[in-house]
């Protein structure tokens, strides 16, 4: 059964006349009576009650017509939806989030997917740690990540989204919360509650402030998440530099403090470099539109060498 034998039966159905179905399809009366019959043949009943004055539906045809009607209404969504697919317009991405710039970060991004690609269903995988992240993009696992640079290797494309700088939480009864200016070399006696995750890009960047203001970090306790973290600063166990972002939390028993001669640490969305695909390349272009992901400058040929001699 040909696709056109199902459209000339259904031109044919709503007018009730070969000549008007004819031209409606810009299609010669002849090859449409031919059409139908074939159609007809192939189902091995008559659709079509004809008459030299009319033509009309037998309840065979009545009932063909209205599932065609159906069917052919299924086909056309079902196209449309393999075109906008292959434009990057809908379908599932899956979104990871480190830490708590999920706090920051997940609103603006899920806003902007929203108003401009309605299509598409975003999968949050939150709280991931950069390395775990990382692997979730290599195994295919996430599609676009929110990270902190760097990462090792060159498979994944990489776009700043913001900086943060490094706060100091520490717990609210502790001797430095009321002090009235801070610096890293304040804390070169105290504990730290550091991630558990050797790889972290946070611990790398509360190593080097420390180690720039002579002293390296007593780690004495790790916490696998950042909510884990907080807890055992809470609970007095020790002091830990965070993103700034992570101010979000408020959790009972920690003060967040500014701190002078702390590092500060980049923010970034992540894709696979060498998987192209249509749904990311709309989700960037997306977010640059709203401003969520700064957009790249175009670069500037240099001017041709001129031989001066």
């Amino acid at each position: 059964m040909e696709l056109r034998h199902l459209y000339h039966f259904v031109a044919v159905a709503e007018t009730r006349h070969f000549g008007q179905a004819a031209t409606r399809l810009h299609l010669a009366q002849p090859a449409l009576s031919q059409s139908v019959r074939q159609l007809e043949a192939e189902l091995g009943v008559t659709l079509l009650a004809r008459t030299t004055r009319q033509v009309s539906l037998t309840p065979a045809g009545e009932f063909f017509y209205r599932e065609t009607l159906r069917n052919l209404d299924n086909l056309e969504q079902s196209a449309r939806g393999v075109r906008r697919i292959a434009d990057g317009r809908y379908g599932l991405v899956r979104i990871g989030f480190t830490g708590t710039a999920a706090f920051d970060q997940l609103p603006p991004i899920a806003r902007a997917i929203k108003q401009r690609l309605p299509g598409i269903a975003l999968e949050i995988h939150g709280d991931l740690l950069t390395p775990a992240q990382v692997d979730g993009l290599r195994a295919e696992h996430l599609d676009v990540a929110v990270l902190r640079p760097p990462v090792a290797g060159d498979d994944l494309e990489l776009r700043k989204i913001t900086t943060e700088s490094l706060v100091l939480a520490l717990p609210v009864d502790h001797r430095l919360s009321t002090e009235p200016a801070l610096d890293v070399t304040d804390l070169a006696y105290e504990d730290f509650v550091m991630y558990a995750d050797t790889h972290s890009v946070v611990n790398d960047a509360v190593a080097t402030s420390c180690r720039a203001a002579g002293f390296s970090p007593r780690r004495e306790h790790e916490a696998p998440d950042t909510s884990v973290l907080l807890a055992l600063v809470a609970a007095g166990l020790g002091v830990a530099l965070v993103p700034e972002s992570v101010r979000a939390l408020q959790l009972n028993g920690v003060v967040f403090r500014d701190i002078s001669g702390a590092s500060t640490i980049d923010l970034a969305l992540a894709w696979h470099r060498d998987r192209p695909s249509a749904l990311v390349d709309a989700l960037v272009g997306a977010l640059e539109d709203a401003g969520v992901l700064p957009r790249l400058e175009p670069s500037v040929p240099s001017a041709p060498f001129k031989d001066m001699s």
